[in-house]
């Protein structure tokens, strides 16, 4: 049950923001604080939040449906998710720099589904 639900948490959010960042670059970027300067920005931010995001949230939309693909969902949640929250945890204490409440949101966010996937990841292992 807790897998299934932030699968689709994770589905949900990633889709969503992916989509978003997919039309609407400006978006994230504005978000991130991240001028776009040329062509090459927007596809980066396009690609980036967009593409890749959607992608991650696809592939926890199937995981969450189709019990073949639910390890491997929750192991890319752990991983991905968990990477993601050491990098910006990281950048955040080295940079010397002030973040926002978007850098802290996203931490929370990610440290909080990393380890709901870790808990069910090592439930499911258990049965």
């Amino acid at each position: 049950m807790l897998g299934k639900g932030i699968l689709w948490t994770s589905a949900l959010a990633f889709i969503s923001y992916g989509l978003i960042s997919f039309f609407f670059p400006e978006i994230p970027a504005g978000f991130a604080g991240l001028e776009m300067t040329n062509g090459d920005a927007v596809a980066e931010i396009a690609a980036m939040y967009g593409g890749l995001q959607t992608g991650f949230g696809l592939f926890c939309l199937l995981a969450a449906v189709n019990s073949d693909f639910y390890r491997a969902g929750l192991s890319l949640l752990v991983l991905g998710v968990g990477t993601l929250a050491l990098g910006r945890l990281y950048s955040t204490m080295t940079s010397g720099d002030p973040v926002t409440g978007y850098t802290y949101g996203a931490l929370l966010y990610e440290l909080a589904t990393t380890t709901l996937a870790s808990i069910a990841l090592r439930n499911q292992q258990k049965n």
